[in-house]
């Protein structure tokens, strides 16, 4: 990504009143400190920043998962009805819910990348729902039937399982994203894992996305 770099940097500046400042405060500490360094060398202008290697990326990961879910849980009673929907197939509920964390959470310069790394975008923000909470196994891009299913969710003590498969749809075409979605649960068997598993509930989401909002098509087995 291409972002401006303050190269003398002030402790005004985190609490400008300029957001723009700020990120830019944000960017520029992250430069100086090593964790985003120049993707090729620097000949004036905006910098062209990539993260140095695989090690700060975890630090990236580990750190942007904990303060997504602290985000999400500090709304404990809203994220409690999410997963209550997800596990009992309120689809309404759940496509209501995660649409409201879309809107609060995400610009739609997130999504601004190739349509594969748009679905990995609402994957990961669906996954990291689920996984905050505790009790449940939920699997990412697990084996199952013939293929990688996207979400895979076991509740153990309710034997009842989930699959959830996630799509983006360019220019919000979502009737054809959510097809494309259940076809696949089923051309691939899906739910073969959670059948071997002992699962006696198992409900099936096909969950399309554009920008901020989202749709989702379900099935009861």
């Amino acid at each position: 990504m291409e972002k401006e770099i303050i190269p003398e940097l002030t402790y005004a500046d985190p609490d400008n009143r300029n957001v723009n400042i700020r990120q830019t405060y944000l960017w520029s500490v992250l430069y100086a400190t090593g964790y985003l360094t120049d993707a090729e060398k620097f000949d004036g202008g905006r910098h062209k920043l990539v993260i140095p290697n695989k090690e700060v990326l975890r630090i990236y990961e580990n750190k942007i998962r904990t303060w997504f879910e602290d985000q999400v849980t500090g709304d404990r009673k809203r994220w409690e009805t999410f997963c209550r929907a997800v596990k009992t197939g309120n689809a309404e509920t759940v496509q209501e819910l995660f649409g409201a964390f879309l809107s609060e959470s995400i610009s739609i310069r997130d999504t601004a990348v190739r349509k594969e790394k748009k679905e990995n975008f609402y994957h990961g923000i669906f996954l990291g729902l689920l996984r905050a909470e505790g009790s449940w196994i939920v699997k990412s891009n697990a084996e199952s039937g013939t293929g990688y299913s996207d979400i895979l969710l076991i509740v153990p003590r309710e034997k009842t399982g989930c699959v959830i498969e996630v799509k983006y749809t360019e220019n919000g075409a979502f009737d054809a994203a959510l097809r494309e979605a259940m076809e696949q649960i089923e051309t691939h068997e899906y739910v073969d894992l959670l059948r071997r598993e002992g699962m006696e509930t198992i409900h099936k989401y096909g969950l399309a996305c554009y920008r901020k909002t989202c749709r989702l098509a379900y099935e009861k087995e």
